[in-house]
């Protein structure tokens, strides 16, 4: 049900229609101070995010009604346990997992010395006469070079013994003369010094040296360097397997909204969205607004978190509470200090799964990825915490007298945060422009001021994300 309602949350919407037109009245001429990263855990922008650290995973966190959005984010971090880890083969696959353990040099890098470029290894001063060439991947062992002769040399091949610099091509010129042929340094050219154009062994990383540590994310780049370390598999934590729910009666596959019923965002955005957070989505299922359906569904899924988007409140045809009561669940989030998005929920199922109610308005719902999904998955797929982030705002934004407002921002020139409009909880046109949501305490953010943002990760490859 993420349509231009919230069934039995009117009174929440009519407040964030206030505050949006209010925030459209605030917006002015854009700042220019700095945006600035802070990564202490103890820094007060990442305790007001929720990411102070957490001693030990709390497996069942007292249910508290509506508690301030830093709090909720730390019940999510809380609630799951890292994943098994496996050791899966270098390729595509591993993308966007986790190192379960660092990742040690096997060898020196580079692993011997070598040319950095096509030339000529040369040993003294020239010029120096020609005695063979040195080819990449050559097995033989190539002859010492003495003092006054050099060797045609390939990028990345053995320097012969006894080298003391190369010759790159374009400096240098071979002459013929009746004792043989012998290479001299071209005019403007200098001779090379000692050790010029040469990789020394162990110039990159010496064997055992750490290279990155666990919970560094496996991009495009770790698999090379990997790769080029020696490995042929890598120790990660498998992602977690999500299956989302989408609930509602008034939902359209295709077409425009017609005759009272509108068109289905949800299921359209979320799966690509959280494949972005690191999930497996292993399904997105449609179902009407009927409890029984709802039971049977949550009552035989063995996902690690399902998704559900709809019915967390109090409306005549919302079913998640009830059917979670029935299930016998453990609520460890009943509501959330924050707009939109106030009727969020985070609870245990019996099987041992977790399961993320949002609700049903699209903003409303990303809000709850953002408060409540991404703190669960980062702590499953064993990531680390992001380094929060802070930008001065461009212009008042209003706040709510208690609750958190998470408001769409982008940044013209890198440095200030602009809010944007359309900020309702059943809109999306603001989130689709934005660079990320910016964090509006209680009472509001005034111009200059900074405040923390969040990275929503919409357009984030699938090995990253700050959220």
């Amino acid at each position: 049900m993420n349509g231009p309602r919230d069934r039995g949350r009117s009174g929440e919407d009519a407040a964030d229609r206030a505050l949006d037109d209010a925030l459209a009245l605030a917006n002015g001429p854009r700042g220019r101070a700095g945006r600035g990263a802070r990564t202490p855990a103890n820094d007060p922008l990442a305790v007001a995010l929720g990411h102070e650290p957490v001693c030990a995973p709390d497996p069942a966190p007292p249910p508290a009604s509506a508690v301030s959005w830093p709090e909720a984010r730390r019940i999510a971090r809380r609630a799951g346990r890292r994943l098994d880890v496996r050791a899966l083969p270098l390729g595509e696959d591993v993308l966007g997992m986790a190192l379960a353990r660092p990742l040690a040099a096997l060898t020196d890098l580079p692993s011997f010395d070598s040319s950095a470029m096509d030339g000529w290894a040369v040993a003294g001063p020239g010029p120096w006469r020609l005695k063979g060439q040195v080819l990449a991947g050559q097995r033989r062992p190539s002859e010492p070079l003495l003092g006054g002769h050099a060797a045609r040399i390939a990028t990345g091949a053995v320097l012969p013994p006894g080298t003391t610099a190369v010759l790159r091509s374009e400096h240098g010129g071979v002459r013929q003369r009746t004792d043989g042929e012998w290479l001299h340094v071209l005019a403007p050219h200098s001779p090379p010094g000692p050790g010029q154009e040469i990789r020394r062994r162990g110039q990159e990383c010496r064997s055992g040296d750490e290279l990155l540590p666990a919970g560094a994310l496996v991009t495009p780049a770790v698999l090379g360097l990997a790769a080029a370390a020696g490995y042929d598999e890598l120790a990660v934590v498998m992602r977690p397997r999500v299956e989302i729910l989408v609930l509602g009666d008034e939902l359209l596959d295709q077409g425009p909204p017609r005759g009272g019923r509108v068109r289905d965002a949800l299921g359209p955005m979320l799966p690509s969205w959280l494949r972005g957070l690191g999930a497996d989505v292993t399904g997105v299922r449609r179902l009407p607004d009927d409890a029984d359906m709802l039971h049977a569904a949550l009552g035989a899924s063995t996902a690690d978190l399902v998704v559900t988007t709809g019915g967390t409140a109090g409306g005549p045809v919302d079913h998640v509470h009830p059917v979670l009561a029935r299930l016998g669940a453990a609520l460890l989030v009943d509501g959330v200090a924050v707009r939109p998005g106030h009727p969020m929920l985070l609870g245990r199922l019996p099987a041992g799964g977790l399961l993320a109610g949002l609700p049903g308005n699209p903003l409303a719902a990303v809000s709850g990825v953002l408060t409540l999904v991404a703190p669960v998955l980062r702590t499953l797929a064993g990531r680390p915490l992001p380094a929060p982030y802070a930008a001065p705002l461009t212009s008042d934004v209003p706040g709510h007298p208690v609750d958190t407002r998470l408001v769409p921002v982008v940044f013209d020139d890198e440095s200030a945060a602009r809010p944007l409009h359309f900020t309702g909880p059943a809109m999306l046109r603001g989130l689709a422009a934005a660079d990320g949501m910016a964090v509006i305490p209680p009472g509001g953010g005034r111009a200059g001021e900074e405040t923390a943002v969040l990275d929503t990760g919409v357009l984030a490859p699938a090995w990253g994300s700050g959220t």
